[in-house]
């Protein structure tokens, strides 16, 4: 390798790294700020990749230990590119998922050409390029199967990254001892083919989803005018004195016209509104209806309009009693009295009918 490459190829992926560490920091990957650190990162190792390829750094006519140890690192530009495109917020979500399942590819491609997959991540490897947009890392369908190989998988990562971290406690001995160097860079490449593992199975999952959705349709003027007035609102001469939209308007945007259809489906969304004042009194009342009235009130209303009848019932067939001190109304019963017994007299019980009498 010249001089000069070397020195390129190493300062490029030196900073692909540290701008990939520094995406970290942001809470969002949708910032503008982020996905321009992103793409400056993604054009880093583009160029790595580019260089190594150009200078023949990794053969297929050696091994693993003809490689040097700061050769080694290089390995992973084609891991971090993948890991980096899938942060991409293209609005072209399926060439973004294909670009990163390349680059994983040509990861583990070089890998394999290496020697350095295991046994398992080689059939793996095997049955991925075999079945490429159906991958998935649980092929088995049967339950317990798929539960002893996600625990598998995930003792192993655990076991790689405790290596990981234990390697990286003593930056001196790296920069000392070339066999520990390059048992770091393997450890970190054995944590990332597990990675990379999981994100084509992820990718695959997208990708078969990205198929059965409909395809987008291409944007025309009308509608790029639409997407600009959403962005940055309407333009000068668009400038109207009306403080509400037009008819027109509304028939267009679909604000306007028939709620229900015949069938009694709602066509557009609505909202059924009460009485600013009744709404305000309701807030800090009962779930239930609280009375209005006593029970006193209720029945004087009643009577008031003639629900209530008076009389009735075993008081109304007595007579009412005669006061003593009353003398007119105690005469007027005694003739009362009298006159009914003469006429009890006169007319003695069946005298009326003597039709029948035998």
């Amino acid at each position: 390798m010249e001089k000069h490459q070397d020195s390129s190829l190493r300062s490029l992926f030196t900073s692909a790294k540290v701008k990939r560490k520094d995406l970290e920091s942001f809470h969002s990957s949708a910032d503008q700020t982020y996905q321009e650190n992103l793409s400056s990162a993604i054009d880093c190792l583009e160029q790595s990749r580019q260089i190594a390829d150009r200078i023949s750094l990794f053969s297929p006519n050696e091994t693993l230990e003809d490689v040097s140890s700061n050769d080694i690192q290089y390995l992973l530009i084609d891991y971090y590119l993948g890991d980096l495109t899938l942060k991409d917020n293209a609005p072209d979500r399926r060439y973004v998922l294909r670009r990163a399942q390349e680059a994983y590819e040509r990861y583990l491609h070089i890998l394999d050409m290496y020697r350095v997959l295991s046994k398992s991540d080689g059939k793996l490897y095997q049955r991925y390029v075999e079945e490429r947009d159906r991958f998935s890392l649980m092929h088995s369908h049967d339950a317990t199967t798929r539960r002893d190989t996600k625990i598998s998988r995930f003792k192993q990562e655990k076991a790689l990254r405790l290596q990981l971290e234990q390697l990286t406690q003593n930056p001196d001995s790296l920069q000392q001892d070339d066999a520990t160097l390059r048992d770091l860079y393997l450890a970190e490449i054995a944590l990332n083919i597990h990675h990379t593992f999981h994100a084509l199975d992820t990718i695959a999952q997208e990708l078969k989803i990205l198929t059965l959705m409909p395809p987008t349709p291409p944007q025309g003027p009308e509608q790029r005018e639409a997407d600009y007035r959403e962005r940055n609102g309407p333009r000068r001469d668009d400038y109207s004195i009306r403080v509400d939209p037009s008819l027109s308007q509304l028939y267009k945007t679909g604000k306007a016209g028939p709620i229900l259809n015949k069938e009694g489906k709602p066509l557009q969304p609505f909202t059924l509104l009460d009485s600013r004042q009744r709404l305000h009194s309701s807030v800090f009342q009962a779930d239930h209806a609280l009375p209005t009235m006593t029970i006193d009130e209720y029945l004087a209303e009643e009577k008031r309009r003639g629900g209530i009848i008076d009389g009735g019932g075993e008081q109304s067939g007595r007579p009412a009693e005669v006061s003593e001190d009353d003398m007119n109304a105690a005469d007027a019963e005694t003739m009362k009295a009298r006159e009914w017994d003469e006429f009890t007299e006169a007319n003695p019980r069946g005298s009326g009918n003597t039709i029948n009498r035998g």
